[in-house]
């Protein structure tokens, strides 16, 4: 080989070869979209474990959530603030923020750290009753694992990574690979590009195909293949739309103005997140009590409800305040499954309203109304429905109750939930930049 075609090979193989950017890259979205399924499933079985622990030890003592709960919650919340305050609440606000400034986030709001230790309080925050879902920490568990592969094959960390870690984290939690990327388009990406599209579609098809290969088609709440006649649509979306935006939007607004009201109000608990943390707990703890219903996702109550199961009407109610006590005390753990279950509630109140159109359809109306007043992203609370109940038969009437939602809650919410949420996470990226620009200002020429 003369001189020049080893040069011309050379720059091929470091241009294109298994070490070259392009396949640094490609190895880390594939690799961490494979983990990403595996700890998504992991994750999954582990929650649904802590939540069957939990519901023994209070069919064997009734009263013991009133010790545990309000313990576990301020112990919890102690413990974030100690070891990882950027570990709180959901974890889809910090991806959102995560996404303005890769870089740094990658060591600040998404690290592998952080996930560790996201995963260990939620499986902790279900062992003691909390109403929490586990698929928001997914999302940001998820972003957290490609940000460490990407840094592993020193790869750029690019805000298209990102939002394709927590798509895939959508779809895996959920077993809904659709979701993940109109969950991505709704909520993670400001400016969703083509290259961003096959980040996202290639990073969940491989975290789907491996929660698919090992949990197998499995439906969330049961195959519903029920219809309604377009006069049945006509009738019970409407009603179903603006109950839900109502409600939804009424969660949004409280979630996003509770800290004022709390320090308006109470005051002398603005600076006593643990002490705040127990009370919530106390909430929590005496609605479960009373109801039985209330403890953890919800899942089996909101599968109950859509499989016919006569609900009690305070159902709804009383999750929709028990998961904004949850919510609000900080603890880690998401609002998308809790949610998911007070939309049932809603659609079990519906039920009785229209007693000659099918009762599982009724309640998907209502299920599908609250998620999209709760989070304003209408397609992806369509396509979670659709996926997680095979109801492919009512995706008109959800959609047309999920726009009317939309519109209803944007009426008592102005700002979209998870975007209002991600300011202060925002904020703390802007002032590590700062300090960092203090610690190492640019050189003088």
């Amino acid at each position: 080989m003369t001189p020049s075609l080893n040069r011309r090979w050379r720059v091929l193989i470091r241009r294109h070869g298994p070490t070259s950017p392009v396949w640094r890259r490609r190895s880390a979205m594939g690799i961490g979209a494979v983990s990403i399924g595996l700890v998504a499933l992991a994750f999954a079985r582990l929650a649904d474990l802590s939540s069957e622990l939990f519901l023994d030890s209070v069919h064997r003592i009734w009263w013991l959530p009133l010790l545990i709960t309000p313990l576990g919650f301020a112990a919890i919340a102690w413990a974030t603030r100690r070891l990882g305050p950027e570990t709180a609440g959901s974890g889809i606000p910090q991806v959102i923020a995560a996404a303005h400034d890769p870089v740094r986030a990658t060591r600040v709001l998404i690290s592998l750290r952080g996930a560790m230790i996201k995963f260990l309080f939620t499986l902790g925050a279900l062992l003691c009753g909390a109403s929490v879902g586990r698929e928001g920490p997914t999302v940001q568990i998820s972003a957290a694992i490609l940000g460490w592969y990407h840094r592993l094959f020193r790869v750029p960390m690019r805000a298209s990574m990102i939002i394709a870690g927590g798509a895939a984290g959508v779809a895996a939690a959920f077993n809904t690979p659709l979701a993940g990327v109109t969950f991505a388009i709704e909520e993670l990406a400001d400016a969703y590009e083509q290259r961003v599209a096959l980040l996202v579609m290639t990073t969940i098809l491989i975290a789907g195909i491996v929660s698919l290969g090992l949990a197998g088609d499995y439906v969330y709440f049961g195959v519903v293949g029920e219809h309604l006649k377009v006069d049945a649509v006509l009738r019970i979306a409407p009603v179903a739309g603006v109950l839900g935006g109502l409600a939804g939007g009424l969660f949004a607004r409280a979630m996003l103005g509770i800290a004022a009201t709390r320090d308006r109000w109470l005051p002398a608990l603005s600076n006593r997140p643990v002490l705040w943390a127990l009370g919530c707990g106390v909430i929590v703890s005496v609605l479960g009590v009373v109801t039985h219903l209330t403890w953890g996702t919800g899942y089996a109550p909101a599968r109950a409800i859509v499989d016919g199961s006569n609900a009690p009407y305070w159902f709804g109610p009383a999750k929709f305040v028990s998961t904004l006590a949850t919510a609000a005390s900080g603890m880690p753990g998401g609002i998308f499954a809790p949610s998911l279950a007070t939309g049932a509630g809603l659609g079990a109140l519906l039920r009785p309203l229209f007693p000659g159109d099918p009762g599982g359809a009724v309640v998907l109306l209502g299920m599908v109304a609250y998620f999209t007043g709760v989070v304003r992203a209408p397609l992806t609370a369509v396509i979670i429905i659709v996926e997680a109940t095979a109801s492919r038969g009512l995706m008109m009437p959800l959609f047309l109750a999920a726009l009317i939602a939309h519109a209803t809650s944007a009426l008592i919410c102005k700002e979209r939930l998870y975007h209002g949420l991600s300011k202060p996470w925002r904020a703390t990226l802007r002032q590590v930049a700062a300090a960092q620009a203090q610690t190492n200002p640019p050189a003088t020429p």
